[in-house]
């Protein structure tokens, strides 16, 4: 069916570059999924580019701006999943446009019912609140799982600390930097800083000898009295990844809950392929249905959990709540 804002007559243009496979007259759908978008304008797309976790080597950057000033409009566009867009680019310059990236090795990237390019906060590298490595996370994942199928979109992001710039809740599948701290009462001097950093009243100092009493059901795993004390005497029991699974945002947005807690690196890409492989596999038998949608189901949800388990094991925490709708246009 037609769009009547897109002045275009037809759904699809001649292309003399492959694109999804194809070269020669390409649907519009199949187009988008490549990262080329079709504007209202005639002739005109957006071409998407790829940044994973939102970071553009300068190199990159600079062949970026050649190519948007010969080929794009007067400006480009940051998505709000951190990737660089060049609009107002004429079908016909597909292939110049393709090809003039790739001397900067600069991709594009791709939409459609797919693993996404991954989102990430700037991670530990110079952020004094990250926590973990989101950009070494990021690359990782759109090297060994950018563009595979799946029965609708997936997002995956990383942020490095509670603070959750990425927004892990509205992602497929969200991971989130956290460290559980521990306390040493024999470097203790009782200085009260650690309760006054902490936020989340999860640390509070005791009247008489002024040391700390730890609620640990109140922290946030935010590192903030391990940053704040003087002696060291706080110190970090362990760290790595809370994560959640099934939100999004839209139309309809889900919330998702989180699932799993101080999951490793390594155990990163593990994680991923069991719950990409258990919606690629189940969300068949419902079309284009985002994963949260399906994990609302109870039979759905308990089976995905067995799932995890079996391969998991007890990275898994006990009764983790399904995604949850968060409705925003008829509260």
């Amino acid at each position: 069916m037609q769009d009547s804002f897109i002045a275009d007559k037809t759904n699809k243009v001649k292309i003399d570059t492959e694109i999804e496979g194809k070269v020669g007259e390409i649907d519009f759908t199949t187009l988008k999924s490549g990262g080329l978008i079709k504007q209202r304008q005639k002739d005109m797309f957006t071409v998407r580019l790829r940044c994973p976790g939102g970071r553009v080597p300068l190199s990159k950057l600079e062949k970026i701006v050649e190519v948007a000033k010969k080929y794009a409009g007067d400006y480009v566009h940051l998505s709000f999943r951190q990737s660089l867009e060049l609009p107002y680019v004429d079908y016909r310059n597909f292939k110049a446009v393709y090809d003039e990236l790739a001397e900067g090795s600069q991709k594009v990237a791709s939409c459609g019912p797919r693993i996404r390019v991954p989102t990430a906060c700037s991670g530990c590298e110079y952020n004094p609140n990250g926590l973990m490595d989101t950009q070494k996370m990021a690359k990782l994942v759109d090297e060994r799982f950018f563009a595979q199928e799946m029965p609708h979109k997936f997002k995956i992001s990383f942020s490095g600390c509670p603070i959750d710039c990425a927004r892990t809740n509205e992602n497929d599948l969200g991971f989130q930097g956290a460290v559980k701290p521990e306390w040493n009462e024999e470097t203790c001097t009782g200085c009260r800083i650690c309760s006054k950093a902490c936020r989340e009243g999860a640390i509070v100092s005791d009247s008489e000898s002024g040391k700390p009493v730890y609620y640990p059901e109140k922290c946030l795993y935010c590192a903030d009295c391990i940053r704040a004390c003087p002696t060291d005497s706080w110190q970090g029991k362990v760290k790595g990844w809370i994560v959640r699974v099934g939100g999004r945002h839209g139309r309809h947005p889900l919330s998702g809950h989180k699932i799993a807690e101080f999951i490793l690196d390594e155990d990163v890409p593990a994680f991923i392929e069991t719950v990409t492989e258990w919606y690629a596999e189940n969300g068949k038998e419902y079309g284009r249905t985002r994963i949260g949608a399906i994990l609302q189901i109870p039979e759905r949800w308990d089976a995905f959990l067995k799932t995890l388990r079996k391969r998991l094991g007890d990275k898994i925490i006990e009764n983790p709540k399904p995604p949850s709708k968060n409705e925003i246009h008829f509260e």
